[in-house]
């Protein structure tokens, strides 16, 4: 219940003999008067309707007076007693009961109304902090031992009110720092000091006159928790509004370690404490919103998301080692030689022929998102791993293998739920007659199956394939993989495969402007077909990506598998659609690769983006073709279908899903590819930008006429976007098209950040 000003002036009067004038100023849950009395004092009026605390706002009284006794007496605010001496007045007032408290008025400016906070203002604020806790060491309050929704030890119940938040990349992230959080934080929790905090310490409770603190308010979230949460609180709102913000917090944590020791153990949680400050914040703004209107909830709610993107941004390593160096710690990065040896090893331990990207390699020890972070504080922008399909350590997704590594995971010989209902996830979203389930742990074995299961059908063993193409790595997808049989220590094209023509509208045999191109190239799969035939011989299944991701991300001229399709089938044979590194919503336009093309398999192949990162894959078939693979011999995979498995891929189809990331997928990739495409008038080493949704090639050449490859001019390109942190990799038959299949939650600020690199370096290419 609101106390109306005429009533609280009223009330004064009588229980303090206060003759002031009363004007209601902004509160976030208790209701603040400013007074001014008819002596010129002013003073600061505090009410909380019933139903209140009456010993935690003792508590936060019991603080003020502690604090008042020390040399910070003139930066907290003094208790003004009632005429009967006490510091808490309470009243009925119109049939309601209200809790009064009176304090003494600070001046000064707050630091959320600051143009600039300087250095000497935020080294002042470390040490004014510092010594507040110092203080703070020997007081104590039975009711400071309680839940509190804004202390960062119960954080983690903010949780609840995710769904709050609307917007799907804002959710995730803030869900992700609450992830870290558990992760990072709660492990240590009980080998942090506690202490008695304010624990609300923000840019809305500090006052300051010009570099100087002039005062800290609001003690209405003391609490009794970690010692290191107190100076998290208020770096985090230090950071407000800094385009360096890790520089104003590093100003402000030097000071404070000065006057108050931090050990290197409580700095290491430090960047995650920042993260799920933030998160709190905007879950519970959120959450208000939803409540009421009272202004004061969303003050520092778009501050507050701007600086959960610019953290996401900076490597934990970084901020680290920042807050070490502040403190007199060493860094945590390791030295050059450590990653010296790691290669030593790796040389000695592994097979060779394993290779590592970039000439400078990569130590990537952790991943939010569309971003990674190496071992020495760098953040790269993973622009290639179309693996982490919905993103890196997506919470939701983290959460779901979590849980259920937690609870059970075996095999499939025994019922379980999880597996029926991705099965029917899977095959809800493709056509019919696709129904039938088999899965695996990899797209390499999930190839395999679908060539096995293919050969049982039609009792035929040759099987056609597309020039350039790769199926993955067992023998069998190596079989069927010309990328590899025909490359350095390939052992040659099988007799029972067959090599079709790479359908290249680009640099192919028939290209853009000839609208029969899809059908013509589809005629050299017949004349394999009647090559077959002539030699007494059948075609299994034909088999290809439906985007072309080895072979040069090539999309496919319409109608080529339609005709491919017709003329397989007329032979009696199986259509197989990889869609292993296509699917699952990457193009945009459609959630599946092979709908581009309006046709409709006999066999889908699902692998990499299904578990976001988590090894299994699939195999779809019709009811049909599954009947006759029931022929006796059991088909059984140890953990094909195993309850983690399914959990995890149950979890990227409902982020796919609710966080519409096909439609993101559609924007950013028209966004990108635009912006890409522009490059071309300045740059005549792009020769050509193809593809479909976050599935992009950039073919380089050297002379627009001839197609030259563009190489090693690819090479140096994708080594310097390295160094200025966007992670890309090459592909195609003649090594000259860069590919570009990041997470779906890649945005259009990314896209614009690489586009605008990818100029400078071109540029630095002629």
């Amino acid at each position: 219940m609101i106390l109306s000003e005429k009533d609280l002036k009223e009330t004064l009067n009588t229980f303090y003999k206060l003759d002031a004038e009363v004007k209601k100023i902004a509160g976030y849950e208790e209701q603040n008067f400013l007074l001014n009395t008819n002596t010129g004092l002013k003073l600061i009026c505090k009410v909380n309707p019933a139903p209140y605390d009456e010993h935690y706002l003792d508590a936060q009284l019991k603080a003020l007076q502690f604090l008042s006794a020390t040399p910070l007496a003139a930066r907290v605010q003094s208790v003004v007693a009632n005429l009967e001496g006490q510091a808490i007045t309470k009243t009925e007032i119109n049939g309601h009961l209200y809790c009064i408290r009176v304090l003494s008025f600070l001046e000064g400016t707050f630091l959320a109304e600051l143009p600039v906070l300087t250095p000497e203002l935020l080294t002042d604020l470390g040490s004014t902090l510092a010594k507040m806790d110092q203080e703070l060491r020997t007081f104590n309050h039975p009711a400071v031992y309680r839940f509190n929704e804004w202390d960062l030890a119960y954080v983690l119940a903010s949780k609840e009110n995710l769904h709050f938040i609307k917007d799907h990349e804002k959710r995730r992230i803030a869900a992700y720092f609450l992830l870290q959080y558990e992760m990072e934080v709660v492990p240590l929790m009980y080998q942090l000091r506690t202490a008695v905090v304010h624990n609300d310490a923000h840019d809305l409770n500090v006052l300051a006159d010009q570099d100087k603190v002039t005062g800290f308010i609001d003690f209405g979230d003391i609490a009794k928790t970690q010692l290191i949460h107190n100076i998290a609180i208020t770096l985090t709102y230090v950071m407000f509004r800094q385009e360096q913000p890790l520089q104003a917090a590093v100003t402000v944590l030097k000071a404070y370690h000065q006057g108050y020791n931090l050990t290197e153990q409580e700095l290491s949680v430090l960047y995650y404490l920042i993260g799920a400050r933030l998160s709190l914040s905007v879950t519970q703004s959120a959450s208000k919103r939803a409540q009421g209107d009272n202004e004061h909830h969303f003050v520092s709610e778009n501050d507050a998301w701007k600086l959960l993107y610019q953290l996401l941004k900076i490597n934990p390593v970084l901020a680290q080692n920042e807050f070490n160096l502040a403190c007199g710690f060493p860094k945590v990065s390791p030295a050059k030689e450590e990653l010296d040896h790691l290669l030593k090893i790796r040389k000695e331990r592994i097979g060779a022929n394993l290779s590592i990207s970039y000439k400078k390699p990569l130590k990537i020890i952790k991943g939010a998102f569309q971003y990674l972070y190496d071992d020495q504080g760098d953040t790269f922008i993973d622009c290639v791993n179309n693996v982490s399909h919905v993103g890196h350590c997506h919470p939701v997704v983290v959460r779901a293998m979590q849980h259920q590594a937690a609870k059970l995971n075996t095999n499939t010989r025994y019922l379980h739920d999880s597996l029926l209902e991705y099965a029917k996830l899977i095959t809800d979203s493709l056509p019919d007659p696709l129904s039938v389930c088999y899965f695996t742990n990899s797209g390499s074995e999930a190839n395999d199956l679908a060539i096995r299961i293919s050969r049982h059908y039609t009792r035929q063993k040759d099987v056609i394939v597309l020039d350039h193409a790769y199926h993955g790595t067992s023998t069998v997808a190596m079989e069927l993989s010309p990328y590899k049989f025909d490359g350095p220590g390939g052992g040659g094209q099988p007799s029972h495969i067959h090599k079709a023509m790479n359908p290249d509208l680009y640099r192919g045999a028939y290209r853009y402007g000839d609208p029969q191109a899809g059908a013509k190239y589809a005629l050299d799969v017949e004349r394999l077909i009647t090559a077959l035939k002539t030699s007494d011989k059948g075609i299994a299944a034909f088999i290809c990506e439906t985007l072309l991701g080895v072979g040069g991300q090539i999309p496919l001229p319409p109608d080529y598998l339609k005709e491919v399709y017709r003329h397989v089938r007329a032979a009696g044979g199986l259509c197989i659609a990889d869609e292993v590194q296509v699917g699952f919503g990457r193009i945009g336009d459609h959630f599946w690769g092979f709908e581009l093309q309006n046709v409709v398999p006999d066999i889908v192949v699902l692998g990499k983006p299904i578990g976001n990162g988590h090894p299994m894959a699939a195999v779809v078939v019709t009811a049909e073709i599954a009947a006759s693979f029931n022929n006796g011999m059991e088909y059984f995979n140890t953990f094909g279908g195993n309850p983690v498995s399914m959990e995890t891929g149950i979890a990227v189809m409902k982020v796919i899903r609710e966080e519409e990331l096909q439609q993101q997928a559609l924007e950013t990739g028209n966004h990108l590819m635009v912006g890409l495409t522009k490059l071309m008038d300045n740059h005549p080493l792009i020769g050509e930008v193809r593809g479909h949704g976050l599935f992009v090639g950039v073919e380089l050449v050297r002379d627009l006429l001839t197609l030259e490859p563009a190489v090693p001019e690819i090479d140096l390109i994708v080594e310097e976007m390295r160094n200025r942190g966007f992670l890309l990799s090459t592909d195609g038959p003649l090594h000259n098209v860069i590919k570009i299949k990041p997470p779906l939650v890649f945005s259009k600020e990314n896209a614009d950040d690489l586009v605008a690199h990818l100029d400078e370096v071109l540029y630095k290419i002629k």
